[in-house]
C-alpha cells in the first residue's frame, strides 16, 4: 500500500509495514509494548502501544494496519496517562517483590515502570497468591507474576507447536495455566524454554542450582570441573554490554577459572567425538537401509517430543548420546580414573544455552552407581549472574585457554551450537572417511512450503546420494514430520534443533533472545569455524588418542557402554534429579 502517514507531524512513507507500530519503530520511536513479538501473532491486549488519532480516537498501533492520510500521535499527554494507568494496574495485581526475583534488572514491567516514573500503586492488592509450578526440572511457572501478555502461549503454540500452556477462565479470573492447571512435568511440555526467552517478567524462569555449585567450589576436598557449550562463547558477552556473536571463549575460561573452578573443558571435544560416532552410525544404516531417516538426538528437547509425541520415532533416533553427556561419561568413566579421584569428590558442571539440558542431566540413562553423570547444568545467563556476583570485571580479563586434555576441538565442534551444524559436521566427517577429501562447506537451500527446513544432496564415491535435510523450532518439525509420513519428503539424515535457530537461541540465552541476536550469534559461530586450523572431527588428534587408549573404534562395544543410550516412550516428565 502507497501513501503516507502522518506521525508526531512528519510524513512517514508506507513501506509494506503490517501495522501502525512498525511504522512508527522505523522512525527511531521505541514504543512500549508487552503482548507484542514481531514473530507472534497480533494480540493487542496490553494496550501500551496505543497512539491518538487527529480526531482524538484512542487506537492501538499493533493492531491497526497504517493507511494513506492518516495522522496520529504518540506521547500525547493523555496517552502517557492511559500506560501509567496499565502499569499501575498490572502492578496492583503483580507479586512486587521485585529484589529477590531472578528477572530483576531484566524485567520489562520494571523497565517500563522506571521510564514512566511510576513511583506510587494507588491500587490496593487483593489478588490472592498462587502456588509456584515447580515441577518440572527446567521451567518453573510463577503466576503471580504473571501480566497476560500471552507471549508465552502464542510462542509454545505457534513457533514451537506443542500448546502445553493456554489462557483459563475470563475477566479477572484470567490465568495462563495448563491443561486442567497440571504442572508442566505432567503435561506435553518438551522443556524447550522458549516460553523463558519471551515472558517480559519473572513469571517464567529456569530452577537453578548456583547455590550449590557455589557449595561445592568452597569445598576443599571436591574437585569441581565445569564444561562450556558452543553456543554460551558467542552470547555470554552480551552480558557485560558485548554484542551478539562476539566470541568470548577466551575470557569466558580466565573469568570461570577466577570463580575458582578447578580445571575448564570445551563440550566442543565431545562434539568431536559425536561427529565421529554419529557418522558411523549413520553410514551403517545408509548402507543397509535400515531405521532412515536418520534424525540427530544431540537435542533433548526434540528428543523429549519425540519420546512423547512421535514414539513410533524412536527408533529412527541416532543412539549417539549427545556432547553434553558424552563428555561427564568421559569425567566419570575415563578421568576420575587417570586422576585417581573419587566420583564423590568430584562435581562436573555443564553451562549450556538451553533449559532442556536440566532435563537431559537428570534422565536416568545418564546415571552411573546412583550419581548423574552431570552433576549440575547452568545457563549462559546463571554463569553471567555468578561472575557479577564474584565482582569480577569480565571486559578486563586476559583470555586463558581450555584445559587438556578436553579442551580441543575443531570448526566442526563449534558450529553444533546452530541449526544446521551437526549436519555440516557429520559431511564432512562422511566425505573425509569416503573419499579422503577435507570439504569444510555444504549448500543447503531452503525447501519450498516449509519453513525453517534446508536441504542438499550430497554425492558418494559409488554414484549414489545422500539426501540430507536440516530443520529447527519444533513447529517447522512437525510439519516436516508430518511430510515424511506422507512422503511428500524423503531423507537419508535430518538434522532436528527444537528451538529456532539451534542451541543459539535456548530458553537459558541472555535476553533479548530474538532472530535479530540468534542471527548474529551464529555468524559468530561461523566466525569462530572458520578461525580454526582444523574443521573436520577427525583431525582431532586428542580424540584420535582417546580411541587408541581406550574406546578402540567408533560404534565399538566399548563406545556403545560409554557414548551411546537408548531412548522410550514417555507420556509425561517423570524424572526428577536429586535436590
Amino acid at each position: 500500500m502507497a501513501g503516507y502517514v502522518k506521525i508526531n507531524d512528519r510524513d512517514v512513507k508506507i513501506e509494506g509495514e503490517k501495522n501502525l507500530l512498525e511504522m512508527i519503530q522505523k522512525t527511531g520511536i521505541d514504543m512500549p509494548t508487552f503482548c507484542y513479538h514481531s514473530e507472534l501473532s497480533i494480540y493487542g491486549a496490553c494496550r501500551l502501544c496505543v497512539v491518538e488519532t487527529d480526531k482524538g480516537q484512542i487506537i492501538s498501533s499493533c493492531s491497526t494496519p497504517p493507511a494513506n492520510g492518516m495522522i496520529i500521535k504518540t506521547h500525547t499527554p493523555r496517552l502517557i496517562q492511559i500506560r501509567k494507568m496499565m502499569l499501575e494496574l498490572l502492578l496492583a495485581n503483580h507479586d512486587r517483590e521485585c529484589t529477590t526475583c531472578s528477572k530483576s534488572g531484566k524485567c520489562k514491567l520494571q523497565e517500563l515502570c522506571n521510564k514512566f516514573g511510576i513511583d506510587t500503586i494507588r491500587f490496593a492488592a487483593d489478588k490472592q497468591m498462587l502456588p509456584i509450578d515447580r515441577t518440572s526440572v527446567s521451567i518453573t511457572r510463577d503466576e503471580n507474576k504473571c501480566i497476560l501478555c500471552g507471549d508465552c502461549v502464542r510462542t509454545c503454540a505457534e513457533i514451537q507447536g506443542i500448546g502445553a500452556i493456554d489462557f483459563a477462565n475470563r475477566s479477572s479470573k484470567t490465568r495462563v495455566m495448563s491443561a486442567f492447571n497440571r504442572g508442566l512435568a505432567e503435561t506435553n511440555c518438551i522443556n524447550c524454554g522458549q516460553c523463558i526467552a519471551v515472558c517480559p517478567t519473572g513469571a517464567l524462569t529456569s530452577p537453578s542450582k548456583v547455590n550449590l555449585i557455589w557449595k561445592k567450589l568452597y569445598d576443599p576436598e571436591v574437585k569441581v570441573v565445569m564444561s562450556i557449550a558452543p553456543a554460551v562463547r558467542v552470547a555470554i558477552g552480551e552480558e557485560f554490554g558485548e554484542n551478539p556473536g562476539v566470541v568470548e571463549t577466551g575470557r569466558l575460561v580466565a573469568a570461570i577459572k577466577k570463580l575458582g573452578f578447578d580445571q575448564v573443558f570445551d563440550t566442543c571435544y565431545s562434539a568431536d567425538l559425536t561427529t565421529w560416532e554419529e557418522t558411523t552410525e549413520f553410514l551403517k544404516r545408509f548402507t543397509k537401509k535400515e531405521n532412515l531417516p536418520h534424525f540427530t538426538s544431540c537435542c533433548p528437547a526434540w528428543v523429549k517430543a519425540c519420546e512423547t509425541l512421535y514414539p513410533e520415532k524412536i527408533k529412527n533416533l541416532s543412539t549417539c548420546k549427545s556432547p553434553q553427556a558424552m563428555d561427564a561419561s568421559l569425567l566419570v568413566h575415563h578421568y576420575v580414573e587417570e586422576q585417581g579421584i573419587p566420583r564423590d569428590k568430584l562435581f562436573i558442571v555443564s553451562v549450556m544455552p538451553c533449559v532442556a539440558k536440566k532435563f537431559e542431566a537428570a534422565r536416568s540413562e545418564l546415571s552411573t552407581n546412583g550419581y548423574q553423570d552431570v552433576d549440575a547444568v547452568i545457563t549462559t545467563s546463571e554463569l553471567a549472574k555468578m561472575i557479577k556476583s564474584a565482582g569480577i570485571v569480565f571486559n578486563e580479563l586476559q583470555e586463558e585457554s581450555f584445559d587438556i586434555p578436553y579442551g580441543l576441538s575443531t570448526g566442526s565442534a563449534v558450529i553444533y551450537g546452530m541449526t544446521g551444524g551437526v549436519a555440516t559436521a557429520v559431511v564432512r566427517e562422511a566425505t573425509y572417511l569416503l573419499t579422503g577429501l577435507r570439504i569444510t562447506d555444504i549448500e543447503m537451500s531452503p525447501v519450498d512450503g516449509f519453513p525453517g527446513l534446508r536441504s542438499a544432496l550430497v554425492d558418494l564415491p559409488d554414484g549414489s546420494q545422500v539426501k540430507l535435510a536440516v530443520v529447527s523450532g519444533m513447529g517447522n518439525v512437525r510439519r516436516v514430520l508430518e511430510a515424511l509420513d506422507s512422503k511428500q519428503l524423503e531423507y537419508d539424515i535430518v538434522e532436528i534443533m527444537a528451538c529456532p535457530g539451534g542451541c543459539v537461541g535456548g530458553g537459558g540465552q541472555p535476553l533479548p533472545n530474538e532472530m535479530k541476536q540468534r542471527n548474529k550469534r551464529m555468524n559468530g559461530l561461523h566466525v569462530a569455524d572458520t578461525r580454526q586450523q582444523i574443521r573436520i572431527a577427525r583431525d582431532n588428534v586428542l580424540v584420535c588418542e582417546l580411541y587408541d587408549k581406550w574406546l578402540k573404534e567408533p560404534n565399538s562395544e566399548v563406545s556403545h557402554q560409554y557414548l551411546h543410550t537408548h531412548y522410550h516412550i514417555r507420556p509425561t516428565e517423570t524424572e526428577i534429579p536429586n535436590s
